[in-house]
């Protein structure tokens, strides 16, 4: 290299570094890369996209070409370095010996760390482009690639390791799901993220977490005289009534209140016949149903409201259509008279919250951000006289999951308020 002026040797090693900088920044940006979205901009029509997506295809063929690369740069490099050393200093092995070690302080830092550490920060913005350069090199290096790629795959055989697109499994689980909408930060609108975090609940969910509870239904009881019932059904704020005769859990049918209205514009002597006569079946379902099967139960079999009643077929509450909707895109105004939306308590400015025992744990948890135990009982009454063993005697006070509860009312067997306390 002595017939090379020593300038254009300085400006080849500078040109060889950044080679090596470019092969490292593509290697690290391009399996950094999100599959999924450079597939979305493909199928979307993007060149780079696609020959990126073909790169990702074939991981061997990319890999061989920039290690191979990279590995004859930096022989060039130490080799350039040396003859500069020497035309500088002459042969001098204290000064070789220091130019190379200079020289390897700067391929780590300024064509290896720093570039992978972009690459790795920026995938998208640099892999693209890049991808653009790299497969016409895999093309022209094809007979080196496919060279050493013949013992790597020997190596890989005797190894016992499969590789290939088929092996790597790109699906998605439900949590990594998750956990992509949660990281989605600004391009998903906040309503939209907390209603695909829903979706994903459905099947983790049961009928009886969403359920209206026995004791909350309004039903129609067909046993008692038909002034009653005329009285309750124009009284009444549901488009549907549970219709039993007796206790609840003799079930006779779903009454449209809408029908019996009419009905009562057009007949003057009443029977509770004329009423037995508009009863549609009733429709049972157990409690351990998930939200997702029942939807779709609720499609297929045309229904909109089903009773739900446990091993012994005692009735535990039921459960509509518009229940699982809720679930799903939140709480809806309400109608129903008295009746208080689901997300307006909170924690006051002390730092405590006054609720109904008769709340739902589930619903506690999102709103306050509690961690209170949902295997057994569904609501914080049911809770309480779990723990308590005892119907209490207002006041009690006791600690769950690091939230302090104060039992105020008790009345009728029943925790009727409760006050919880933030944790601290």
């Amino acid at each position: 290299m002595d017939a090379i002026p020593l300038g254009a040797q300085i400006a080849a090693l500078v040109a060889l570094i950044c080679a090596s900088a470019f092969f490292s920044i593509s290697e690290t940006a391009l399996m950094a890369l999100n599959r999924h979205r450079i597939k979305h901009l493909a199928r979307r029509g993007s060149r780079l996209a696609q020959t990126t997506l073909w790169l990702l295809d074939h991981t061997d063929r990319m890999l061989a070409l920039i290690l191979i690369a990279n590995t004859l740069i930096n022989a060039l490099v130490t080799a350039l370095v040396t003859s500069i050393a020497i035309s500088a200093f002459g042969n001098n092995q204290e000064v070789i010996t220091i130019a190379t070690a200079l020289v390897a302080f700067f391929l780590i830092v300024f064509a290896e760390i720093t570039p992978k550490v972009i690459g790795a920060t920026y995938p998208e913005r640099i892999a693209l482009p890049a991808s653009f350069l790299i497969k016409p090199l895999i093309l022209i290096g094809k007979p080196a690639i496919w060279f050493v790629n013949l013992f790597v795959r020997g190596l890989l055989s005797l190894l016992r390791i499969r590789t290939g697109t088929g092996v790597r499994d790109v699906r998605l689980s439900p949590d990594e799901l998750r956990s992509m909408v949660l990281e989605s930060g600004n391009f998903i609108p906040l309503k939209h993220k907390s209603i695909l975090l829903n979706l994903f609940d459905l099947e983790r969910v049961t009928v009886e977490d969403v359920m209206t509870p026995r004791s909350q239904v309004e039903a129609l009881n067909l046993s008692v005289p038909v002034e009653e019932v005329k009285h309750q059904l124009t009284t009444c704020y549901h488009n549907k009534l549970l219709v039993h005769e007796g206790e609840i859990n003799k079930i006779v049918g779903i009454l449209h209140v809408r029908k019996a209205i009419e009905l009562l514009n057009q007949v003057d002597e009443l029977t509770v016949d004329h009423f037995r006569e508009l009863l549609t079946p009733p429709y049972f379902i157990p409690p351990e149903t998930d939200l997702f099967t029942q939807l779709q139960y609720f499609q297929e079999n045309q229904e909109r409201l089903a009773v739900i009643v446990d091993e012994y077929g005692e009735v535990q509450g039921l459960v509509t259509l518009d229940d699982i909707i809720e679930e799903m895109v939140g709480e809806f105004t309400t109608s129903t008279p008295g009746a208080t939306r689901a997300d307006q308590f909170g924690w006051n400015n002390k730092g405590e919250c006054l609720l109904e025992g008769s709340i739902s744990l589930r619903d506690i948890n999102k709103r306050l951000d509690l961690n209170l135990p949902i295997d057994g009982p569904k609501t914080l009454n049911g809770l309480l006289l779990e723990l308590l063993q005892e119907i209490p005697e207002a006041p009690v006070c006791l600690k769950i999951s690091n939230c302090v509860i104060e039992i105020v009312q008790v009345q009728e067997q029943v925790i009727k308020m409760v006050k919880l306390h933030r944790p601290r």
